[in-house]
């Protein structure tokens, strides 16, 4: 996976909008498992499922794929038909066990961390698709820290669709690199991808000729995908 470093930056690095938030309750269903040396939430479909089988990939924000939120919204996902698999690329080591420490800079351990989940996480994927097989349809979805990853893997063929939602660290070479159908889902409000960005990254996919769906939220902030208020009817659905 490339993280198209030279090229300008839309969405720009990890902020403290990332981690702000409430947090949401439930009783997850999923499990984990072990997947090419990554813990992988493993979230199936209903018992009697039928046709293609239809994997989402979930790439999640910076609290990681078991944090109840992302436990829950892979539950959802997986309601609706699809097997959801979500890798841990922290490897345990999540913004919840360093926040509120003393010393803590956000941005220097975000940047350490997706320069290793960008070299290690391909192997996960290529392990995956072997599990599941090549006539399943994956899909793949990312949050915020996950937004690179989604976009990335929309540049190949081990997807047929992807999106992101209040993405963060997406640059203009990774619209003009899209191949498959790509879904942005974006916050009225978001210091990392403003406004004048969105309407950048528009341009771009138009010219490149992409295939995109965009949608915009009024009334919700950078995070609203992930840890939204619920009682909020444009960030509950």
């Amino acid at each position: 996976m490339s993280a198209s470093t030279d090229s300008p930056l839309l969405a720009g690095p990890l902020g403290d909008c990332c981690i702000k938030g409430l947090k949401h309750e439930g009783e997850p269903v999923g499990r984990i498992e072990t997947i090419a040396g990554f813990e992988t939430y493993i979230s199936d479909p209903p018992v009697g499922t039928t046709g293609r089988k239809k994997v989402i990939i979930y790439f999640a924000d910076v609290f990681g794929p078991f944090y109840i939120n992302a436990k829950l919204l892979q539950d959802y996902f997986a309601s609706h038909g699809y097997t959801v698999l979500g890798v841990d690329y922290f490897f345990g080591d999540n913004i919840s066990s360093h926040l509120g420490k003393d010393g803590f800079e956000m941005l220097p351990w975000a940047m350490g961390k997706f320069e290793k989940a960008q070299k290690e996480t391909p192997r996960w994927i290529d392990e995956v698709r072997k599990i599941y097989g090549e006539d399943a349809a994956y899909c793949a979805i990312g949050y915020c820290f996950g937004g690179p990853f989604s976009i990335e893997i929309a540049a190949t063929d081990k997807v047929v669709a992807a999106g992101f939602a209040h993405p963060g660290n997406i640059t203009e070479q990774h619209l003009r690199d899209l191949k498959k159908p790509f879904l942005l889902c974006c916050a009225e409000t978001d210091q990392t991808f403003p406004t004048p960005a969105r309407h950048k990254a528009e341009l771009i996919l138009a010219e490149v000729k992409a295939t995109y769906h965009i949608q915009v939220f009024s009334g919700v902030v950078h995070g609203f995908a992930t840890k939204g208020d619920i009682t909020v009817e444009n960030s509950r659905k």
